[in-house]
């Protein structure tokens, strides 16, 4: 996915059980998306946010 803070980078998400980190992805009955753990990036634009519901919530 792209970066919700708009910088343009790709955001990869491992979620096969192997991986490490690995967050794990549910969607609602209306194919919302809720991510778990939260994504922090340690590089570029620094994000923290989570997505729930198929929405982003910032992390201050």
């Amino acid at each position: 996915m792209l970066c919700p803070c708009g910088c343009g980078d790709n955001v990869e998400l491992p979620l096969f059980a192997e991986a490490r980190p690995r967050w794990h992805l549910r969607t609602d009955a209306r194919g919302r998306a809720t991510l778990h753990p939260s994504i922090w990036r340690k590089d570029g634009c620094r994000s923290h946010f989570f997505v729930r519901a198929g929405r982003v919530s910032w992390v201050n």
